[in-house]
């Protein structure tokens, strides 16, 4: 009789995400309410006010406000949750008409002895489109895909969700062209447009390839020795599904037609964000044409569409739950009245720093944030009107204070249990936030070490135009 192992097992992700939720509404009871006005700047943009902060009338949120700020986080979050389970649903529509099997397995063959070296190619790929695009909801679509070709070529679930993830991060972070943190950023601090784009190359580069060592390094020793994997006895059924369905077969003309239809349909919905800054409704709009359309092409029922459509939506549900909680920790915040306390509090810290040390000072407070706020944008619009002054005043460049928040959102977009996309992605990869913090902590300390160290040397060279 095998015995049972002795420890402290750690609590699910969805404990963990309601004791943010709890910790956060007795923030509301302990940090004064507060708040800044929101004025348009000469381009336009909604911004803080910085001079007109006044602490207002307590909010604390009762325990039946933390009860429906799930209700409400739920509603808050209904883009992103319809982009779950829509492209989802569309995924396994695809994966049931066998084109996603069939093209992973092909390329499982080609790979065969050299199949570490699609985590960089995929790593760098996922990194460029984050780099102009700036929209790491998509992480959630790639992940069913390369799933059962990581599988199939000897890896793990966390190979697969780092691959994805940390490949889009470190595109996000490093962006040259970013829209939701570098043009905002920029168009908030007067700065021109997408200046100072030949540093954030160098950072870009080796932010990624820092990125692709750790997840190759790691990816090895899985393939090495598949019980090293924390997620090996987790990852079972996946193993057994994805190993034991090797695809061999030959696509009929009507499955090779709905296959091409699929990637046009994609092509397309990545033409809509670049061009037409489509958003994620109409990205949800396309993958439910993606599904729907292939299904039919490929000879498929209605009521067998639908049936596959409902279960595909059904793997997401967990991510589902994810990201409402997230979304529930903002939602108590702003009934609460306390993120632009936070914010005015982590101004006057910085004020106070030594002004060799207020740039590092800003990454921390950026950090320390992004675990109340995730949204890149949102976060923007709140801090740069503080940070602008601010960096004036203590001899940084403004781009600089771009720079810094750039590091200080996006490492930690896929670190804090608060954000809702790394809660999908969690969810649909099936792997606990501590296993996944666990893996991941290492490399976030040598991504905010190469941070401190370009931020400096940002610093140094008077990083500008200014």
């Amino acid at each position: 009789m095998e015995k049972k192992k002795k420890g402290i097992q750690m609590p699910h992700t969805v404990a963990i995400l309601f004791c943010c939720l709890l910790f956060v509404a007795l923030l509301t009871y302990i940090i004064p309410a507060g708040n800044y006005n929101r004025v348009e700047n000469e381009t336009g943009t909604t911004v803080v006010d910085p001079n007109s902060f006044e602490y207002t009338d307590s909010s604390p949120v009762t325990p039946m406000g933390v009860l429906t700020s799930i209700s409400n986080g739920f509603k808050g979050s209904a883009s992103i949750l319809a982009l779950t389970l829509f492209s989802s649903g569309s995924i396994i529509l695809l994966r049931k008409i066998g084109v996603i099997d069939a093209a992973m397995s092909a390329l499982a063959r080609k790979m065969e002895g050299k199949g570490i070296w699609v985590i960089p190619v995929l790593m760098t790929v996922f990194a460029l489109i984050d780099n102009f695009i700036g929209t790491p909801e998509l992480c959630m679509i790639y992940i069913p895909i390369v799933m059962p070709l990581m599988f199939r070529l000897g890896f793990d679930s966390i190979t697969t969700m780092a691959t994805v993830v940390l490949g889009s991060a470190a595109g996000f972070t490093g962006a040259i062209s970013n829209p939701f943190t570098v043009a905002i950023g920029q168009k908030v601090c007067d700065l021109p447009l997408y200046s100072g784009w030949q540093f954030r190359i160098v950072v870009l580069f080796v932010v990624l390839l820092l990125g692709i060592i750790y997840v190759m390094n790691y990816a090895r020793k899985v393939q090495k020795d598949p019980s090293y994997s924390s997620m090996y006895m987790a990852d079972a059924a996946k193993r057994a599904e994805f190993l034991g369905k090797e695809n061999n077969q030959t696509l009929t003309g009507r499955q090779k037609a709905a296959g091409i239809y699929a990637v046009i349909v994609f092509v397309s919905a990545m033409v809509g964000i670049i061009a037409f800054h489509w958003d994620m409704p109409e990205m949800t709009g396309m993958f439910l044409l993606m599904g729907i359309g292939a299904g039919f092409i490929s000879g498929m029922g209605t009521r067998q569409i639908c049936v596959t459509f409902i279960d595909g939506c059904k793997e997401t549900m967990a991510g589902v739950v994810f990201i409402t909680l997230a979304r529930a920790t903002y939602v108590v915040m702003t009934e609460g009245n306390i993120i632009d306390t936070i914010v005015h509090g982590m101004a006057g810290m910085l004020n106070k720093l030594p002004s060799q040390l207020t740039i590092v000072g800003v990454l921390l407070a950026v950090t320390i944030l992004n675990f109340f706020v995730s949204s890149g944008s949102g976060k923007a619009v709140m801090l740069f009107p503080l940070l602008s002054p601010l960096a004036d005043l203590c001899g940084i460049t403004r781009q600089t204070a771009v720079l810094a928040y750039q590091f200080g959102d996006g490492f930690t977009n896929m670190f804090w249990p608060t954000n809702g996309v790394q809660g999908a992605c969690l969810g649909i990869t099936g792997i606990p936030w501590n296993k996944w913090a666990r893996f991941y902590f290492p490399l976030l300390c040598i991504w905010y070490i190469a941070a401190i160290a370009f931020l400096l040397i940002a610093q140094a060279i008077q990083f500008g135009p200014f």
